[in-house]
C-alpha cells in the first residue's frame, strides 16, 4: 500500500520519534523511504547526521534515499509538499513537538502546515511520552 513514504526530519527528538513509524510502513510494504531535510536553517552537522541515518537504514535493508529541499527563501512545509507531489508519495511521516492547537496556530509549525498542504495523508506522531501514556491508558481500560 505504501510504495513511497516520506519521513520529514529536522533531526529533533520529535522527528526521531516518528522514524520507527516510517520504517515500519516501508518494511511492511517493501516500499521506499525518502528521508527529507529542509535546510531552512544552516545548522552545522545536521545534514551529515541525517545522511548517516540514511546509510544506517540502507545497511538494515531498507530502500532509503536522502533529499535536501528548500532553502532560506522557501517554507519547509511547502518544499516537503512539493516533493511529495513530485514523488507521488503515499504518506508523509512527521513528528510533533507536543504544542497545543493554539500554539500551533500562532507558531505555524511545519506539521500543522503540512496537514493543509500535503497531497497525501500525513502521519503526525506525537512526542513518545504522550503516545506511550495514551497507549498505557488504553491498555489499562481494555484489560480492566
Amino acid at each position: 500500500m505504501f510504495r513511497t513514504v516520506i519521513w520529514a526530519t529536522d533531526a529533533s527528538e520529535a522527528a526521531e520519534a516518528a522514524l520507527p513509524f516510517a520504517r515500519e510502513l516501508v518494511q511492511e510494504s517493501g516500499g521506499t523511504l525518502v528521508v527529507v531535510y529542509s535546510n531552512d536553517a544552516d545548522e552545522l552537522g545536521l545534514e551529515a547526521r541525517i545522511q548517516l541515518q540514511v546509510h544506517e537504514l540502507r545497511q538494515a535493508g531498507i530502500d532509503a534515499t536522502f533529499k535536501l529541499v528548500g532553502g532560506t527563501a522557501v517554507e519547509p512545509a511547502h518544499a516537503i509538499a512539493d516533493l511529495a507531489i513530485a514523488l507521488d508519495a503515499d504518506v508523509i511521516v512527521v513528528g510533533t513537538r507536543g504544542h497545543g492547537p493554539v500554539v500551533g496556530v500562532v507558531v505555524g509549525s511545519v506539521t500543522q502546515q503540512l496537514l493543509h498542504l500535503a497531497p497525501c495523508p500525513v502521519l503526525a506522531v506525537p512526542p513518545a511520552t504522550r503516545w506511550l501514556e495514551g497507549w498505557a491508558r488504553t491498555r489499562a481500560l481494555t484489560t480492566a
